[in-house]
């Protein structure tokens, strides 16, 4: 069966959420949004874009930073309005400059910084 973006679920601003998350380790790498074409672009190219809902604009991941993110697979969830990327992950994910966006615990009430930039620039 040939995939049909058109077939994904939008939402009113025609973005869907997608899950970065690295191949290798299944860490949770970040959350971005992206359109059709943003979809589109990824799988033609197999550098992951997103939708820069701030800028409006397409944003390649790491186009700037060189922290890039290349798709080993996408994946569409049951209700086909959610994505997951994995992806081959060049340095940091996280514009913070740590791996993952995910590096802030909740444990008994308190937050917990489980890590720490490695990049002092950002991703």
């Amino acid at each position: 069966m040939t995939f049909d973006p058109a077939s994904l679920r939008f939402d009113a601003a025609g973005l869907i959420p997608c899950i970065a998350q690295d191949a290798a380790t299944h860490e949770v790498l970040m959350v971005a949004w992206m359109n059709a074409d943003a979809v589109a672009r990824t799988l033609a190219t197999g550098d992951v874009t997103y939708w820069s809902r701030s800028r409006a604009a397409f944003w390649v991941k790491g186009e700037t930073s060189g922290h890039r993110q290349r798709l080993v697979e996408l994946r569409v969830d049951c209700d086909r309005d959610c994505l997951l990327a994995l992806v081959d992950q060049t340095g940091p994910a996280c514009h913070t400059g740590r791996r993952t966006c995910f590096y802030t615990a909740v444990r008994e009430g308190a937050e917990v910084e489980l890590m720490r930039p490695s990049d002092p620039a950002g991703g």
